[in-house]
């Protein structure tokens, strides 16, 4: 109850900051990242942060359009863990080095040591952490302190941005924000080099000859911590994700695409108090083309799932990797106009290797898994993957699109039906068995949050298949 009236109480900051600040961001994809004020509409504590001050809230949160510079630490080389698939020009560029551009040339370095870019909040809490007490007191980490031009959440608090940077970077944040305490682990780390490896031995060029608006943002480098014991130190890990948008690419995750916005000004009786971006978009384009609202939000939801859900259905098919693609994870490319063009994925914990494609996975890339912990039995797969791409993604876009009355669920349900059926027995048919589950499943299973809440779950701690605590639903598709 008490982690249900936070997120309400920041949730209600948050639109009354917007009100009362509702100037645009010149940079579209960081505008679009710190615009989901609701958050995931079927949670019960979506904006809940345990253990951030209302003061911490104004500088770390995306909502409140927070920016700050980074905490830096200075590692020992004997306690660098690091790895690397970062390339320019043919030639790996190691982490450490990477790092070392993202601080700039006047932060002072000892030698023998690299620096370690960390959240300034994740750095009060490992000061109590007995492992990273030891460091600092033997003088394996040497705190330098905050240095350089301020980064800015995004939708996910901890991947932080800077317009123009070359890359982004997900941090280590130990605060529960959803349903986890968002520390990365070190498999994690693995996995993202991994995939980025993966998709470089020919996948990817198979991938854009068929889809070529859609993509993997990667996560092709790491640096962490690892003690005297071997074991690594927890809450230092550090992920460097590619940054492929200027700051005129609209880029937007479906998450803040639908939620509902407050408008600069209050609105009278005869106009939704809030609208989300996308009944913007629609309304819009109906206005140009004289066309029926409907008939336009139809037709943006058929090039959507053209655009972005066959391109993730084609991964799983030919390559035996289901993605986590929620409407968080799911970044939609959209035309000056407003149209689907692509898409893009992010996201370095939500892979599934299929079980049944080891072989496969492992040819394209020897000793695949070992480290990362990514292969899972296709029966916990297609759980999985039916509610992230099913249910969270398509499903809630079609309820979005419906609560704001811009299409008719019923219409889109039926489109959505037709493009399984196709991906499923058509003439480009796909081998992937989602399709073919969605329609013919008289029930789907469906992640529960609250449930998982009350058991009080980590969602990143454990095995895939007991992190959450899953459901089962009527499936609307099903007739």
């Amino acid at each position: 109850m008490a982690r249900v009236a936070d997120s309400v109480r920041r949730t209600a900051d948050f639109i009354a900051d917007r009100r009362n600040n509702p100037g645009d961001i010149p940079d579209l994809f960081l505008a679009a990242e710190q615009s989901l004020l609701l958050g995931h509409p079927l949670h019960p504590t979506p904006k809940s942060r345990e253990g951030l001050s209302d003061t911490e809230s104004r500088l770390y949160s995306p909502e409140l359009r927070g920016a700050f510079p980074l905490h830096w630490l200075a590692v020992d080389r004997s306690v660098l863990a690091m790895d690397s698939a970062w390339t320019e020009r043919g030639r790996t560029v190691p982490a450490d080095q990477l790092a070392a551009r993202l601080a700039g040339p006047d932060l002072p370095l000892p030698d023998d040591h690299a620096v370690l870019p960390a959240h300034p909040w994740q750095i009060r809490e490992l000061r109590h952490r007995p492992e990273t007490a030891a460091l600092l007191d033997a003088g394996l980490l040497k705190d330098l302190g905050p240095h350089g031009a301020p980064w800015h959440p995004t939708s996910s608090v901890r991947t932080l941005y800077r317009s123009g940077a070359p890359a982004m970077l997900k941090l280590s944040l130990a605060l529960r924000i959803t349903n986890s305490r968002r520390e990365n682990l070190r498999k994690e780390l693995h996995r993202g080099v991994e995939v980025h490896r993966l998709l470089r031995s020919g996948l990817a060029e198979q991938w854009q000859a068929a889809h070529p608006g859609f993509d993997v943002i990667r996560d092709p480098a790491w640096l962490a911590v690892t003690g005297a014991d071997g074991e690594a130190v927890p809450g230092l890990d550090v992920m460097i994700r590619h940054n492929p948008f200027r700051p005129g690419d609209d880029a937007t995750c479906i998450a803040g695409l639908v939620s509902p916005r407050p408008p600069a000004q209050p609105t009278g009786q005869d106009r939704p108090l809030m609208r989300s971006r996308l009944a913007v978009i629609i309304t819009r384009l109906a206005g140009h083309t004289g066309r029926p609202r409907g008939a336009v939000a139809t037709e943006w939801f058929l090039r959507y799932l053209q655009n972005v859900v066959r391109p993730v259905l084609w991964l799983d098919s030919e390559a035996g990797v289901a993605l986590e693609a929620h409407q968080q994870n799911t970044l939609l490319l959209l035309d000056p106009d407003g149209w689907p063009t692509g898409g893009r994925y992010r996201d370095n914990q939500g892979y599934y290797f299929r079980e049944s494609r080891r072989a496969e996975l492992d040819k394209r890339l020897p000793g695949i898994g070992r480290q990362s912990d990514t292969f899972v039995s296709d029966e916990v797969t297609d759980e999985r993957f039916a509610y992230y791409l099913g249910i969270n993604n398509v499903l809630g876009l079609i309820g979005a699109l419906g609560a704001e009355r811009l299409a008719e669920e019923r219409l889109l349900l039926a489109a959505f039906r037709r493009f399984l059926l196709a991906a499923a027995s058509g003439p480009d048919r796909l081998r992937t068995p989602l399709p073919a589950r969605l329609l013919d499943s008289p029930v789907l299973r469906c992640k529960a949050n609250l449930l998982t809440r009350l058991h009080g779950l980590d969602e990143l701690v454990g095995p895939v298949d007991t992190q959450s605590v899953y459901v089962t639903i009527s499936n609307p598709l099903h007739t």
